[in-house]
């Protein structure tokens, strides 16, 4: 089955304008064309660009995608390669995870904070919240927020950190 532009663009959920670019750039080399000079897309061509959607997902520039792309032309030779670039990928992708569950952790825990002080009419009385006080889901983010910076522990008040609330 062959398919336009506008029918891969959709199914990418990208800009046919994005695909004309990969084709500019070099990265779409088995696109054929029609007769009149429009692209035609196979099965092939389409889980090509889920890869490269995949990778620039992943954090991957086009450069990079490029040279993934030389190397897969070269054949079986480049396979150790090619895994490494996966693998470093993937190395990435998942700091990257872990930090967005910790700041998702952050998020969630002045959702719930703002709340308890929305219901109090106050955040005076979050203050001197003990560390079992905090429910339990919100513990990790409420000692991550609260921890100074080794040249000041001495001269700080964990307290000190919700002044910042009334403020922000």
């Amino acid at each position: 089955m062959t398919y336009t532009i506008s029918e891969i663009a959709q199914m990418l959920g990208v800009a046919p304008s994005t695909l004309r670019y990969y084709d500019k750039e070099g990265l779409l080399p088995t696109i054929k064309r029609s007769p009149g000079g429009n692209r035609v897309f196979e099965q092939q061509d389409y889980e090509w660009l889920l890869i490269i959607e995949c990778l620039k997902k992943a954090g991957m520039q086009l450069k990079d995608i490029r040279v993934y792309l030389q190397l897969t032309q070269q054949g079986d030779s480049t396979i150790a390669k090619r895994k490494q670039m996966f693998e470093q990928r993937r190395t990435e992708v998942r700091a990257q995870i872990e930090s967005l569950c910790q700041t998702l952790s952050v998020l969630d825990y002045k959702c719930w904070y703002y709340e308890k002080a929305q219901a109090d009419g106050t955040t005076t009385s979050l203050e001197h919240l003990s560390l079992a006080e905090i429910p339990s889901e919100f513990r990790d983010a409420y000692q991550l927020l609260h921890q100074l910076p080794p040249e000041s522990r001495l001269d700080k008040t964990i307290g000190k950190a919700h002044e910042n609330d009334r403020n922000h």
